[in-house]
């Protein structure tokens, strides 16, 4: 079948589970256009093809001997380059990290391979996964498969462009102030930032994260349809008790009251006349249709900043202390 990669995640798994296009065609045809498009954007700048092949022909096998497959089954997918993948530098796109080989996969990557989805390639992200864009001296610069004057966004840069570009149905992505959802919205996708405790993730290459990045990193799914988000989000959140924050959240829950709060002020913020109409629009709108609109005066951002700026310097201050033990 050509264009596979033009598919979303659920038609490739519906296809691959009718047995109307095997795994190894949606490998073999993924790599072909991996080929074709990287080398113009750089998103993917660790190809895991071997394993993909051999899960392919593991999954085909599966297939046609009816084992249970899973959420997932033959969906081509990504990992980020600052996540565990068994065999694989978690490199976290610095030149100190590029032999810093997994000998266990992050609990999100073992989900995705639980979830029988095809991992075809690690991508970018800017040095210690903290800009705004995505380039570093070991693997380069990663651009928009759209505009390559414009920022592809970071830090999930490489994994917002690969899933745009299709090299990826859905992209693994971190997050802590937006870097998962900027990089989605930088290259017209879909992006999902999960509550901590939603999707579990560690590492097991590096010490423990002071208390900072333990509450604020969480893992999630990029996509270009809500419903291939929603199936990534599950798939990556699997059950793993290495992750002490992981807790099984439902996902399904009562209808909420139709109630929105509507903040068009900030203090210490000028926002641009043009959001403020956009804002009062939507929730006329909302109204209409039975939804209570309450305008509360904002939370204080400047003073969460200040607190977050002092945790956050606090604890780059201590990186690489030695009081932390590896995990073995």
């Amino acid at each position: 079948m050509n264009d596979i990669w033009k598919l979303p995640a659920f038609k490739i798994t519906e296809l691959f589970k009718k047995k109307e296009i095997s795994a190894v065609e949606i490998c073999n045809e993924t790599i072909k256009h991996i080929e074709n498009t990287n080398p113009k954007i750089n998103a993917i700048v660790i190809d895991t093809f071997n394993e993909a092949k051999n899960t392919a022909l593991s999954l085909d096998k599966k297939l046609n001997n009816k084992e249970n497959l899973g959420q997932l089954a033959g969906v081509p997918v990504t990992v980020k380059v600052n996540t565990d993948q068994i065999g694989y530098a978690s490199t976290n796109g610095l030149r100190i990290q590029k032999d810093l080989i997994a000998k266990k996969d992050s609990p999100v990557v073992n989900n995705l391979k639980k979830s029988d989805t095809l991992i075809v390639g690690k991508t970018n992200t800017p040095a210690f996964s903290i800009h705004w864009f995505t380039r570093n001296s070991l693997h380069g610069h990663t651009l928009n498969p759209h505009n390559k004057n414009i920022t592809p966004g970071g830090s999930s840069g490489g994994a917002a462009a690969a899933t745009a570009s299709g090299m990826g149905a859905i992209g693994h992505g971190t997050d802590i102030a937006g870097s998962i959802r900027y990089p989605a919205y930088a290259c017209g996708i879909h992006g999902l930032r999960p509550s901590l405790g939603r999707v579990p993730m560690i590492n097991y290459t590096t010490p423990d994260r002071h208390i900072g990045g333990q509450i604020m990193a969480v893992s999630g799914p990029l996509a270009r349809s809500i419903k291939d988000l929603e199936l990534g989000l599950k798939a990556m959140s699997i059950e793993d008790y290495d992750d002490p924050w992981w807790v099984p959240i439902p996902f399904t829950f009562e209808k909420p009251q139709k109630k929105l709060a509507l903040i068009t002020e900030i203090k210490g913020l000028k926002i641009d006349p043009i959001i403020k109409d956009e804002l009062k629009n939507v929730a006329k709108h909302l109204e209409d249709i039975g939804w209570i609109i309450e305008e509360p005066d904002a939370p204080d951002f400047q003073e969460a900043a200040k607190f977050q700026a002092a945790l956050w310097l606090g604890e780059f201050r201590r990186t690489g202390g030695g009081s932390h033990k590896k995990r073995k």
